[in-house]
Parts: C-alpha cells; structure tokens; sequence
C-alpha cells in the first residue's frame, strides 16, 4: 500500500521547507513545461501523464504518483487524445497516460476551435476528466464518421451516434 491510497495522505503538510504549489505546467497541446522550460525526458513526461489526478478535497489538478503530490497548471483539458482505433463495437481511445477506453460520441463537445473534448475516465477518482483530441487523432477519426440531421455522428452498429447528443 502506498501513501497515497490513505484519505490522510492528501490533507498532510508539505516537507518542511517546501510547498505544494509548483511551476509545473500542462499545455493545450499536452506538453509539460516546468519553470517554463519543457519536460523533455519522454519517460518523465509519460509518468506525469499517468500521474495527473484531482485533489479530493478542492478539485484542483494534481500531480501524484502515491508517495508525494503537488499541485500543477492545466491549460486546457488534463488528458489528450493521441490515438483512436475503430472495431465492430465502436471507436476507443488511447490517452496521453497510456490508457485506454471506448468512446463515447454522446459525451463529446466540439471547442471553439473545432478540437473535440471527450468525457473520459468517469469511474477514476475526481472523474470524470476531458480529454481534448490531438490533431492526428482528430483527422484519425474521418473514416469513422458520417452526417446525421446535419451534424457530425459516429456510426455505431450500423446506425448514427450523434456527437454531443
């Protein structure tokens, strides 16, 4: 058992000397910076993905891997889409931490710019969290897609899942 997996764990004072604001930083695009400098170590970026979690108690974004936690800057959304792969069930989605899951076309909105925000992770603790479509896992999306009643749908079965619906 870890630290972390103990309600107390989140409620504890940071080590003396030290706090638990930092000047990590999550971009639109899914990239950690930190003192405005990117993290480009591929393993340590990978492990903060997985890492990236809500406080229970104020809901702000943290970074935990279940012996330490700090809180850190989401820019957009905490996870990102980088890949989606289309069977007979559906379309599931791989996310910025290495997980997987199916998608859910109904619980999908399109941003401002067009990007598409899925809801995902809902059963996590502090979920559900979005995640935002990378670009090639946007443009990965076409062959999947079809026109319902003049909006974007998914086709699931052989008929039209709205997306957003």
């Amino acid at each position: 058992m870890k630290p972390g997996d103990l309600p107390e764990f989140f409620v504890a004072p940071a080590p003396e000397g030290r706090s638990r604001e930092s000047t990590i930083r999550l971009d639109a695009d899914g990239r950690f910076f930190h003192d405005q400098e990117p993290v480009e170590h591929p393993g340590l970026a990978a492990a903060m993905h997985r890492w990236i979690r809500r406080h229970p108690d104020d809901g702000r974004y943290i970074l935990s891997n279940g012996y330490d936690w700090t809180y850190f800057t989401v820019e957009d959304a905490p996870f990102q889409v980088s890949a989606v792969r289309g069977g007979p069930e559906g379309v599931s989605l791989t996310l910025s931490d290495g997980s997987e899951e199916a998608w859910n076309p109904r619980r999908t909105r399109v941003g401002e710019d067009g990007a598409l925000y899925a809801t995902v992770k809902e059963g996590a603790p502090g979920g559900p969290y979005e995640a935002r479509f990378g670009r090639h896992a946007q443009i990965a999306l076409a062959p999947f897609l079809v026109e319902s009643g003049g909006v974007p749908a998914l086709l699931l079965g052989g008929k039209p899942v709205p997306i957003g619906a």
